[in-house]
């Protein structure tokens, strides 16, 4: 099997405001037809290949899956698709009543749906994090024209902003000769510049309470954080797993196994390409307050801050770290995938310098990130209660 990659540089913060979701609507619409090819994948599945996309408020990418002596067959559909997808009102209306279910499912008839919802534009005031994905209304995506849809692929759908990856038993040569014929008659277009406005310093603390039909109370504490290309992504990844990843992790045994405060906690980061979150959250025990959790949180995040956590601690991070990672790129579809990330942050072979990265982090470097994030001026908080009843 072989894996054809392909990585477009736009995603939820590039879009305007006032007309959010086109990124992940984008997801969607590129499955429906192109110039010369009326089903994606049917053709797909007559070449014996799948294929899936995903979106995020950074990226937008789409892969297939297919035997390795058809990579051909997928370079034509992605190149079609680039040079000239099928804009039709009817397709438009079909995939915009997708996106539309989608947003209702999942993000409003669903337990906790919206807290991205919420939490977003409560962390953020003035950057495009301020929405979700799926897009800050639904309406956005219920009044989006046909022309809306074709100047957001004539800006971002081009060859100057997307990256493409192949993986697997194959003919190098053979390949360049079939991405030259597919892709090099397509015009290039012009990377699209960002202007993003800056994000402000957060120096007070900053809190929402909502009231929805969930099974239990919940928290999300949201920390501002670095950037993406920061080592200082890296500290924040490998103190969301000391202090909350999984049941060994510092904030489940106090937190949930010793206080019986929470019936869950974690933490992790957004690891977003601009400036990111670290962020706590879980869902309070039937007895405990908000303001129990909060003060024995912040007591413990305090404990954290003084005594750290141990030598030996650390170097089980970091194994387990290293395993993980090499666990994933067993499979091809991850190191395709990486491999355009990488290249979108500046250099694919980025991916194989984190192990590095990882194992040169000291106590002392995370205990310092953790001084200067995890402060209350730099938190909001989402507290989400039960409605009574």
């Amino acid at each position: 099997m072989a894996v054809v990659n392909t990585l477009y540089d736009v995603g939820a913060r590039d879009e305007n405001e006032d007309k959010t979701g086109f990124a992940h609507l984008f997801e969607h619409l590129m499955f429906g037809g192109s110039a010369h090819i009326e089903s994606f994948d049917k053709e797909l599945q007559k070449a014996g290949g799948e294929s899936n996309a995903f979106t995020s408020n950074d990226i937008t990418n789409y892969y297939e899956i297919i035997p390795a002596q058809n990579i051909q067959t997928a370079l034509w559909l992605e190149s079609d698709r680039m040079l000239s997808l099928a804009f039709t009102d009817k397709s438009l209306e079909v995939q915009k009543n997708v996106v539309i279910e989608e947003f209702k499912q999942r993000y409003l008839n669903q337990p906790y749906g919206d807290v991205w919802l919420n939490l977003r534009p409560l962390a953020y005031e003035q950057h495009p994090y301020r929405w979700a994905t799926i897009g800050k209304d639904i309406s956005h995506i219920e009044n989006a024209t046909i022309q809306d849809v074709k100047s957001f692929f004539k800006k971002f759908y081009t060859p100057s902003n997307a990256i493409l990856c192949i993986s697997g038993k194959f003919d190098s040569d053979s390949v360049k000769e079939q991405i030259e014929l597919y892709f090099g008659s397509i015009p290039g277009g012009l990377k699209p510049a960002r202007h993003f406005p800056a994000e402000p310093h957060q120096n007070e603390f900053k809190s929402k309470s909502i009231k929805r039909d969930v099974p239990a109370n919940a928290f999300y504490y949201a920390f501002k954080m670095s950037t993406r290309k920061s080592t200082a992504y890296y500290l924040g990844d490998l103190f969301s797993d000391a202090i909350g990843k999984d049941s060994s992790s510092i904030l489940n045994i106090k937190l949930k196994k010793e206080l019986e405060l929470v019936s869950e906690i974690n933490a992790f980061i957004t690891g977003s390409l601009d400036e990111g979150l670290f962020i706590i959250g879980g869902k309070l025990s039937e007895n405990t307050s908000f303001d129990t959790l909060d003060k024995a949180l912040w007591k413990e995040i305090e404990s954290i801050k003084k005594k750290g956590f141990g030598k030996s601690k650390l170097n089980a991070l970091k194994n387990k770290i290293s395993t993980a990672k090499a666990f994933q790129d067993q499979g091809l579809l991850n190191r395709s995938m990486n491999l355009c990330y990488f290249e979108l942050l500046g250099d694919a072979n980025g991916i194989n310098e984190e192990e590095a990265i990882y194992q040169s982090i000291e106590h002392g470097d995370l205990l310092s990130f953790a001084e200067q994030i995890l402060v209350k001026t730099n938190c909001s908080l989402l507290k989400v209660h039960q409605n009574a009843g």
